[in-house]
């Protein structure tokens, strides 16, 4: 009885050993389910407020961000602005110092060097002048109230010199041209301010000036030929020109021109000079174009003109002076003592040994010297 019952007590506590187990087994994962899901609801929530303050920041940080460009643009208008009222100041700078050096070309007086350079050789050109947007151009000024060319100025390019055979310009008379021939050939040339040879320009009155023999060639000549020979070396190689002929008040003849050349990227060409409109050994008068030129430098036949001219001056001074020897000789009949030139009704005297002297029968009066018939109102045959 005794191990029957044992054995079932036995039983009864290993079962509710086991009823206990699965007690707490499931308490435990019941906590721990609890657990876990207090954990995602806080992690959540933590989550859920958390997001307005990132939203919060970053709009901070986009704002400030912008605040940040919105002052460097600011700056940068700024400094441009600065830039650009410093470029403006330059420009008139520039502007003045060009309009100074034109008024003083016009009083300066040639005193023996052709080409002298101006600005220690530096062009009055503004970075604007050499900007490259509209590429290769050209431009001239009016003629002004005088008739006189006035400036041109180009961006040179290869592009616009010539292809063909060079025009016919003799239809233009540019203001002082009263050209005459002298030793060597003729005084003046049609000068143009931008040589044809760099913009293939013919009779264009705009682009012609009276120059000198000497000013086109061969000082002109040189610098154009420096430009024409850069641009030929590559079709993108630009040179800024600009040619001013230099006049004094209404004076009609250039008393020089002013060359300004500055290639764009480069220092491969740069000069600014003023070249004297004068000729040697030839007197010059800028008012009208009009000269004198001295016997050295005369053409032949001016040469032989001026001598037959002087020869004639002579003959006519000796005609002169014999004329007044004569018209005090007197004509006189030595028996009489009255005068024998003759005065006919035609009021005309005739001397004795003339040709219609003895034809003169019926003379009106008699008078002993030329000089008394004229003062009486007579006067010689003309033939």
């Amino acid at each position: 009885m005794k191990g029957k019952w044992y054995q079932r007590w036995q039983l009864g506590m290993l079962f509710t050993s086991m009823l206990l187990i699965l007690g707490v087994a499931s308490g435990c994962s019941s906590n721990a389910k609890e657990t876990t899901q207090s954990t995602t609801t806080s992690s959540v929530n933590k989550q859920l407020q958390s997001q307005p303050e990132k939203q919060a920041k970053a709009e901070e940080a986009k704002k400030q961000a912008a605040e940040a460009k919105k002052a460097e643009e600011a700056k940068k208008q700024a400094a441009d602005a600065k830039k650009a009222e410093e470029a403006q100041k330059l420009q008139a700078q520039i502007i003045q110092a060009r309009q100074e050096t034109i008024k003083e070309l016009a009083a300066k007086e040639y005193e023996g060097t052709q080409t002298i350079e101006i600005n220690h050789n530096v062009p009055f050109f503004t970075t604007e002048d050499l900007s490259l947007k509209k590429g290769a151009w050209e431009s001239y000024g009016d003629l002004d109230a005088l008739n006189r060319a006035t400036l041109a100025e180009a961006m040179l390019n290869k592009s616009l010199m010539p292809t063909g055979e060079r025009g016919d310009i003799s239809s233009v008379s540019p203001t002082g041209w009263k050209n005459k021939q002298i030793k060597g050939g003729y005084l003046y040339n049609r000068s143009h301010l931008i040589g044809w040879a760099l913009s293939g320009e013919n009779a264009n009155w705009k682009n012609l000036i009276t120059g000198t023999r000497q000013l086109n060639s061969p000082e002109m000549l040189r610098f154009e030929m420096d430009v024409k020979t850069y641009l030929e070396q590559n079709p993108q190689n630009y040179v800024r020109y600009r040619v001013t002929p230099i006049f004094r008040e209404n004076e009609l003849l250039a008393r020089g021109v002013e060359m300004e050349a500055q290639s764009i990227s480069s220092d491969a060409i740069t000069f600014h000079v003023y070249i004297f409109n004068v000729q040697q050994g030839v007197t010059l008068n800028y008012a009208d174009g009009s000269s004198v030129v001295s016997n050295e430098f005369l053409s032949d036949e001016e040469r032989t003109a001026n001598e037959k001219a002087v020869q004639a001056q002579q003959a006519q001074a000796a005609t002169q002076t014999n004329t007044v020897a004569n018209e005090d000789k007197e004509y006189v009949n030595p028996t009489t003592g009255q005068g024998l030139i003759k005065g006919s009704k035609n009021k005309i005297y005739h001397v004795p040994g003339s040709k219609y002297y003895e034809q003169t029968t019926n003379p009106e009066a008699y008078f002993k010297t030329i000089r008394e018939a004229e003062q009486a109102g007579y006067r010689a045959p003309k033939r």
